[in-house]
């Protein structure tokens, strides 16, 4: 009589599996901490003094929405060419490094022709810019609704009930790799959805940030303050409607209606003291990502012959400040 009872020394499928996180920032550092909470072979990518703590103290996430963890990633190492094969691979750096960081894969051992690569970034066409850089692996599309941030003691803090991923691929060829993926994600509890049309949720995501990102980095404002001001708050409906033109006229399957929701949550919604990413940078004197949210959209703009003039207003004023 066979014992068909389960075998508890036996490791489930998933739990061989190979996943790095290269970027360990505020997106990747809370993938990061969830995955390795759930999974033994979680290798980070995270170079100088965030590296050195990692190895030293594990990796802190204080989240409001999956409480406090100290997540131990069997390997960190300091640069993507280090990694060794990987099955699946979450990309977290910001837009200006995506070259770089595909680059390091190219002349390491990570990729191969069945790995998996997730690029959760900001922008409009990230994942083709990395299948142009890339010349091995499977690239998904991806995005990601979340508030967190890296502090100076390295932990990551994520703030607000929700932090959700958008996953899906343009290439029909590419569902199973998005299966896999979905599959890995709701082993380690992150809230996830795989989209129908990731393309359409990639630019509603990017019309938001094209007007967030954009209005409160030239303002030197939170949003408070900016929609409390009828002029600014005028200027941040005019970008929505300008990034929505350019989509539209592109073909993305996005309607006003979408645009009048980011409108409505910018005046109902967003916190008094939200600020942004690209705001923090400009203050900060780091690289930003103004390119990312400005300067592509306005590039497509004049290729598709609409006018976008409160755009190139902030980003000739935000080029002026960051110099």
């Amino acid at each position: 009589m066979t014992d068909t009872r389960k075998n508890d020394n036996i490791p489930h499928p998933d739990q061989k599996l190979r996943i790095a996180v290269v970027g360990i920032g505020g997106v990747g550092g809370y993938l990061a901490a969830r995955l390795a909470k759930a999974y033994p072979h979680v290798t980070v990518v995270a170079r100088g003094l965030r590296g050195d703590s990692i190895r030293k103290d594990g990796l802190r996430l204080c989240s409001d929405l999956a409480g406090d963890i100290l997540s131990r990633p069997e390997k960190t190492v300091d640069s993507a060419a280090d990694l060794a094969p990987q099955d699946l691979i979450f990309l977290c750096v910001k837009t200006y490094s995506l070259e770089e960081v595909c680059g390091q894969l190219e002349q390491g051992q990570g990729i191969g022709p069945d790995t998996v690569i997730v690029p959760v970034m900001n922008g409009m066409d990230t994942s083709d810019k990395a299948r142009s850089y890339l010349h091995q692996g499977i690239v998904l599309d991806a995005l990601i609704y979340i508030i967190a941030f890296a502090g100076p003691d390295y932990s990551i803090t994520q703030q607000g009930p929700a932090a959700s991923l958008r996953i899906g691929s343009k290439i029909l060829e590419a569902a199973s790799s998005v299966r896999l993926t979905s599959k890995i994600l709701s082993g380690a509890g992150i809230d996830h959805k795989v989209s129908a049309d990731i393309e359409s949720d990639i630019w509603k995501k990017y019309i938001l940030n094209c007007a967030y990102n954009i209005a409160t980095a030239f303002y030197g404002s939170a949003i408070g303050p900016i929609r409390q001001d009828p002029k600014k708050a005028a200027d941040f409906e005019q970008l929505v409607y300008e990034a929505y033109a350019v989509a539209q006229v592109k073909g993305i399957h996005v309607e006003k209606r979408d645009a009048d929701a980011i409108i409505r949550r910018f005046y109902e919604e967003l916190a008094e003291d939200a600020t942004s990413s690209l705001q923090r940078d400009v203050q900060a004197k780091r690289p930003t990502e103004l390119e990312t949210f400005s300067g592509s959209l306005i590039r497509e703009a004049g290729r598709l012959q609409v006018d976008v003039p409160v755009s190139i207003r902030m980003y000739e004023g935000l080029k002026e400040k960051i110099g």
